[in-house]
């Protein structure tokens, strides 16, 4: 059972149409908007981060889950160990690196985390600003709300 505080944490396990086996996720701070791997480095994007007073906030309030979080997309061992809970065979050899994402995450100034869609708007824009999972992005009832407020900005 993952920590009720973070729904969207902790490990699972995907098959993929071609036959293999995703496991993950990690949730660690992006060091590039763009960044898909550790050395992925944007000098602009982490200063805009560590600048942000919510973050600050977020990290004294959760600084074992944070830390763990990082140690866990380091270490090969501890990612294996956090999937052994679920599937107790599976040994760190069996293990073989796989891709990266990036996932927006909307976070208040006193450092929670926005755990709904969020939409900014103005005349004819609409941005949706925080998508809480990633199997949400494609759900049909928030296609449903997206379309509704964009036909609106054309009335």
């Amino acid at each position: 059972m993952p920590d009720p505080k973070f729904p969207f944490l902790g490990v699972h396990f995907t098959r993929l149409v071609h036959g293999g086996i995703e496991a993950g996720p990690n949730a660690v701070l992006a060091t590039a908007r763009e960044g898909y791997r550790w050395s992925a480095f944007n000098l602009r994007d982490v200063a805009e981060a560590v600048t942000y007073p919510g973050l600050w906030k977020f990290l004294a309030a959760y600084p074992k889950m944070s830390w763990y979080e990082i140690r866990r997309s380091l270490s090969k061992r501890e990612f294996c160990r956090s999937l052994q809970r679920l599937v107790p065979d599976i040994r760190a050899e069996d293990l073989e690196p796989g891709g990266a994402g990036v996932r927006a995450q909307a976070m208040t100034a006193d450092g929670r985390l926005v755990e709904d869609f969020r939409f900014d708007e103005a005349r004819g824009i609409l941005h949706v600003v925080n998508a809480p999972s990633p199997a949400a992005t494609a759900a049909l009832a928030i296609g449903e709300t997206i379309a509704q407020r964009a036909l609106a900005h054309l009335e």
